[in-house]
């Protein structure tokens, strides 16, 4: 909620199992494409996140129902007839303005307003429209929200300036009941756009290429419910791993993809820690200290800019000075002025911050500024002398399904007030 409060006593090892939930990256956008099929569909282990709801009461604005039964959550979508996006719940999270590609597949048209989500930094929706527009969608702007129509929607061959996760999805999920072929150029190639197109096309969609720069989509007439189980969230995983990293800990996770995770399974065993897989899951052995190296946030399947905040807390622990660079977003270093407040050492310069370590972390009083910054500042708790306080906790319900629970069950001391 609103008001709550985490409450981390650090300094104690991690040791112990987590199982991993459902990537909240891939989850959204598949529950947004089940506004494509004319029959409902079942998404398995979907993690129950504060985003998660929120996609979904966008979906019931539009007139679809979605109904939970234990971990697996039920979509209608059969009877949709409004196609415009709820303004205040668009403006809570980015990824609703998806609903377009899937709107103006169904119904020939969609409003939603200028979207909102976490604050790091500027990403317009215009290689969105752009690629609308080629599929012969007529745009126009008013009053900060976007209106877009179009009489039949055609395939296309679109490329786009950026491998825009966004983009590539809300254009796939168009395409797939657009009259002919599609093929989007230099597409975004995150495990998350495959698993969206493994979904359309259990739904009875042709999508091919998905995880390369081409993506190759050709349009159905009609597209039908189906079951579909989401992939594990890397990020997540990556989170735990680094809180492991950084309390000298010892953790096995359940439910990875290894090969999701590569980069960063890279950095957390170039800095000493001891990692070793199997089907699907990670066991990580941290050293007594660690030491530094520098990364570079880029595109998948580069190191993830939503591991870059976990990273740098990891870095105050390491023995010299590591830098960090962001090259996606230009605004992800809100982090930093929170970690220094816990005796971090860390200097900012343009889209680099240099990190002296290892620094005496102390418990304060800290707040999430987003999502992967709040999963920092937890990280850097863990580690600390004395308590640390963390609130705007609705940041990290965002992305972290019972997050208070699966770090007490592997003996750190957090709670939440």
């Amino acid at each position: 909620m609103a008001g709550d409060k985490i409450i981390i006593e650090g300094g104690v090892p991690l040791k112990g199992t987590i199982i991993v939930s459902g990537a909240k990256n891939a989850v959204l956008p598949i529950i947004v494409a089940t506004l494509l099929s004319s029959t409902p569909c079942r998404i398995i282990d979907s993690p129950q996140l504060a985003d998660v709801q929120v996609i979904c009461q966008v979906l019931e604005g539009l007139g679809a129902k979605a109904s939970w039964m234990d971990h697996d959550l039920y979509v209608d979508a059969s009877e949709i007839s409004r196609y415009e996006a709820s303004d205040e719940i668009v403006q809570k999270m980015r990824a609703s303005v998806l609903v377009m590609g899937p709107l103006l597949a169904r119904l020939g048209k969609a409003r939603v307003s200028q979207p909102g989500g976490c604050a790091i930094g500027t990403r317009p929706i215009d290689l969105h429209l752009k690629g609308f527009e080629a599929m012969g969608v007529q745009i126009s702007k008013e009053d900060g929200y976007v209106m877009a129509e179009t009489k039949g929607l055609r395939g296309a061959r679109i490329y786009l300036d950026f491998p825009s996760v966004g983009a590539t999805e809300n254009l796939m999920m168009a395409a797939a009941l657009a009259k002919g072929t599609s093929i989007i150029e230099n597409a975004a190639e995150e495990p998350e756009i495959v698993d969206l197109a493994n979904f359309i096309n259990s739904m009875g969609g042709r999508v091919r290429g998905a995880g390369t720069k081409i993506i190759k989509i050709e349009g159905v007439p009609v597209l039908t419910g189906c079951e579909h189980q989401v992939i594990p969230d890397r990020i997540e995983a990556g989170s735990y791993l680094m809180a492991a990293a950084i309390t000298g800990g010892e953790l096995v996770l359940e439910n990875v993809i290894a090969d999701h995770l590569k980069p960063v399974i890279a950095k957390l065993v170039e800095i000493g820690c001891d990692i070793s897989e199997s089907d699907s899951s990670l066991h990580i052995k941290a050293p007594q200290t660690l030491s530094s190296a520098d990364i570079k946030t880029l595109p998948y399947p580069g190191f993830p800019t939503d591991m870059q905040a976990q990273y740098m807390a990891l870095m105050t622990r390491s023995g010299g000075a590591s830098v960090i660079t962001e090259t996606v977003f230009e605004n992800r270093f809100m982090h930093a002025e929170e970690l220094r407040r816990m005796g971090a050492d860390i200097r900012i310069n343009g889209r680099s911050a240099v990190v002296e370590g290892p620094s005496r972390l102390q418990g304060a009083m800290v707040k999430a500024t987003d999502l992967r910054a709040g999963a920092a500042l937890v990280i850097a708790a863990l580690a600390a002398e004395g308590q640390t306080e963390i609130s705007n906790t609705y940041y990290i319900d965002r992305g972290y399904d019972h997050l208070v629970a699966k770090l007490q069950a592997v003996g750190a001391r957090i709670t939440r007030v």
